[in-house]
């Protein structure tokens, strides 16, 4: 059986919170205070009808944050439902692309969208534009291509791209796709030069997965309305839990079409508050500007530390890699930091490289990303 880790780190270097995952990412205390109070029998929300007010106060708490938050431009609403990016990637498969997509490929997201559509008997063969992971692929007008995707931030391999591309092919009536699950709400972002910025709750938002949120633009709502044939059922069937006007109309009111994860709407309401309070998206993408800073910096700074994203303008500002030299690995100081309450700074799983993956979204103190390159430090100089 493995052995624990036995080096120690001295309490002095440890940060106040150790959680540094790139999602489900660290839940402020003040969120899960929120949380306790939901369940107060003089005023519940937990375990009341999805239906009823208290459940449709919290979903326009979610709406209003957000549009806020994001200065959504005239026309422009907010859409969510059940089953996170994953799901989202089949409804704009099914509702959103009419004939063929173009994907920019760099990271695992891209590659799941990209074989969605691909796997489409409907739709013709996808375009890919790729990139090998620590670098970024980037869109190109083409003609015949209707919808065009991209990642604003690859959770895999660190790596960002910009969100607005391809404006010659928007004007000309396509639409522009932007996968922001890890991005929004800490990158910065003008969603009118985007169709549909879509994300989940688990990461910038610090609340549970199973829900997607999308922000929608007049054309890419005229185009789920036209693909689906919703004004006279003559267009493509689509499974009604993959409809993506079915979940405006319930979003309008406030509402899934199925029951949500009341506690996930709770956590998620919460942060944008505290988001909002702090100073919008102006203070949160400064924030994470100021511990990815340190945490590169600190990389470049050690001769057996690189960051694995070679372009500095292609560094992520919210999930941050860094690989380690051959000679130190890093498993084990994965695994000493664990044992001290650090906790899951591993490379992405399928990456397989020997690295620290380290998420630095706006609940992540950046003292906390400076503590953490000193424990790295100690544990080095020790192993």
């Amino acid at each position: 059986m493995p052995t624990q880790p036995t080096l120690a780190i001295p309490p002095s270097l440890l940060p106040s919170d150790g959680r540094f995952g790139s999602g489900p990412s660290k839940v402020r205390p003040a969120q899960v205070a929120a949380l306790a109070a939901a369940g107060d029998p003089a005023a519940p929300v937990l375990g009341t009808s999805h239906r009823q007010p208290p459940v449709k106060d919290l979903v326009r708490r979610v709406r209003q944050g957000l549009a806020t938050l994001f200065d959504l431009p005239d026309g422009y609403e907010i859409a969510l439902g059940n089953g996170g990016s994953t799901a989202f990637w089949e409804v704009a498969t099914a509702c959103l692309v009419e004939r063929r997509a173009q994907h920019a490929v760099f990271g695992e997201f891209g590659g799941k969208f990209a074989a969605a559509t691909g796997r489409a008997p409907f739709l013709e063969p996808s375009q890919v534009r790729d990139a090998a992971p620590g670098s970024v692929a980037l869109l190109a007008t083409a003609d015949g291509v209707d919808t065009y995707a991209t990642v604003h931030n690859e959770t895999s391999t660190g790596a960002m791209a910009p969100a607005a591309q391809v404006p010659d092919a928007r004007a000309d009536g396509a639409l522009l796709l932007v996968d922001a699950t890890s991005g929004a709400g800490a990158l910065p972002v003008d969603v009118g030069a985007t169709d549909v910025y879509y994300f989940g709750p688990q990461k910038v938002f610090a609340s549970d997965g199973g829900l997607w949120l999308a922000i929608c633009s007049p054309a890419a709502v005229e185009r789920a309305a036209r693909v689906e044939g919703a004004a006279d059922r003559t267009g493509r069937w689509v499974p009604e839990f993959l409809s993506l006007t079915t979940a405006l109309a319930n979003s309008r009111a406030d509402q899934t079409l199925n029951t949500p994860a009341v506690g996930t709407l709770v956590l998620l309401a919460e942060q944008v508050e505290w988001m909002l309070e702090q100073g919008g998206l102006a203070w949160s993408t400064a924030r994470c500007a100021e511990s990815a800073g340190a945490l590169y910096g600190w990389a470049e700074a050690r001769d057996w530390a690189t960051p694995f994203v070679t372009e500095p303008s292609a560094r992520s500002t919210v999930v941050g890699t860094v690989d380690l030299d051959p000679a130190i690995d890093a498993a084990a100081v994965v695994a000493t930091l664990r044992a001290h309450g650090v906790l899951d700074v591993f490379p992405y799983r399928k990456l397989g490289r020997n690295q620290l993956r380290v998420g630095l979204f706006p609940a992540v103190e950046p003292d906390d990303v400076r503590a953490l390159t000193a424990c790295v430090d100690h544990v080095v100089a020790h192993l």
